[in-house]
This record gives C-alpha cells, sequence and structure tokens, in this order.
C-alpha cells in the first residue's frame, strides 16, 4: 500500500491566473504524454515485471507521477480560479468551460479526452523499459514546449522542476533496462517465461 502524505512534492503557489497557460498545460494532466498517463502505465507494468528491483522502480516512478498529476491539477485550477466571462472568451477558454467550467478535467490541450490508449503495458520486460525511456523523453519535450509558450515566471519555475523529474526517471529506467540485459541470457532476451519463449528460441 501507499502512504500519502498530503503536501504537493513542490509547492505550487500562482499568483496571476492564466486560462490560456491552463489550457496548454492540460497536456500534461491527460495528454498523451502526461503525468496520468505515466503513472497508469508504470504501475500496470509492476506486476508482469520479474525482478524485484525493477517492480519496485515501476512502483517508485509510478507513485512519483501520480504526485506530478496532482500539481498539474494544481497548477491548472490556480491559473483558472476568479474568472471574469471575459477573460474565458479573451483567451479562448470558452470552448473547455462549456463542458468543463474551471474544473480540471484530463484532455489534451487540443482537447481530445484521456484514453488509455495512451499507454502501454506489455509483460516483457525490455520492450516495457523500452516503452518508459521513450515515454520520459516525450513529456520531457513536451515540458520543453509549454515553457517556449509560458513567461510566467510562477508556472515557468514549477514547469521546470516537473521537466527536471522527467530526466530523472529516464535515467532511472536506463539504469533499469541495463539491469534487466545483464539477468537475461541471449536465448532469453525479449521474453523472460521459458514456456512462452519456446517457439521463439528454436
Amino acid at each position: 500500500m501507499f502512504v500519502y502524505e498530503k503536501k504537493l512534492q513542490f509547492p505550487v503557489k500562482i499568483k496571476n491566473p492564466n486560462p490560456k497557460y491552463a489550457q496548454i498545460i492540460a497536456s500534461q494532466y491527460g495528454g498523451p504524454d502526461g503525468e496520468l498517463g505515466a503513472s497508469l502505465r508504470y504501475l500496470s507494468q509492476r506486476y508482469a515485471m520479474p525482478y524485484d528491483e525493477l517492480k519496485g522502480l515501476l512502483t517508485d516512478i509510478g507513485v512519483e507521477e501520480l504526485g506530478h498529476l496532482e500539481m498539474v491539477g494544481t497548477i491548472m485550477y490556480q491559473l483558472t480560479r476568479n474568472l471574469s466571462e471575459e477573460e474565458i472568451k479573451k483567451a479562448g477558454f470558452d470552448a473547455y468551460f462549456v463542458d468543463h467550467t474551471t474544473g480540471v478535467y484530463p484532455s489534451s490541450a487540443a482537447g481530445v479526452p484521456f484514453t488509455a490508449a495512451y499507454l502501454q503495458s506489455k509483460g516483457d520486460v525490455i520492450t516495457d523499459l523500452t516503452e518508459n525511456l521513450a515515454a520520459e523523453q516525450k513529456a520531457r519535450t513536451t515540458y520543453d514546449n509549454i515553457l517556449r509558450l509560458v513567461d510566467d515566471p510562477d508556472v515557468r519555475e514549477h514547469i521546470k522542476f516537473l521537466r527536471e523529474r522527467e530526466i530523472v526517471h529516464f535515467q532511472r529506467f536506463g539504469e533499469g533496462l541495463r539491469l534487466a540485459t545483464d539477468k537475461l541470457d541471449e536465448k532469453n532476451f525479449y521474453a523472460f517465461n521459458p514456456s512462452f519463449d519456446k517457439n521463439c528460441i528454436k
């Protein structure tokens, strides 16, 4: 089980609401490379992971991604608090507002709702860890793109923190992939269960 500490990993305090920024940052809440997909991916993959060290790695990073989801949701909430109708219209936030008011909803910046198709859990050590390396780089690129579009220092501070964590996760998954390949022999490289592999290694 998880122990929940009731505080954000990095406290969010944004002074100036900006619904346009909220709309952009939404992609890291429920978009194709966002925190919701990352947390579900890693916490789902952990069940089929045969090595305790890597099962622990997936659990640790999956839980941290839930913390990041909470941070991104808080950023979105603070960017959309106390908006006037005029501010909503001017920022182009009206389409989102019609469907969700200012509730935090898992979708991309383009308004596409979250789908489980964004994540992958294959049950193969090498496949899943390679998927995770790519996922962390895609998330880092999304944060880079957000930083290109957002100039509020309060918002940028939090986005930079989240971006740095994606890089750390990429490094940790790289270490995990090296550990896994050290444990797998040549005949049993891509899958770990010999009863599944008998037709693959003849």
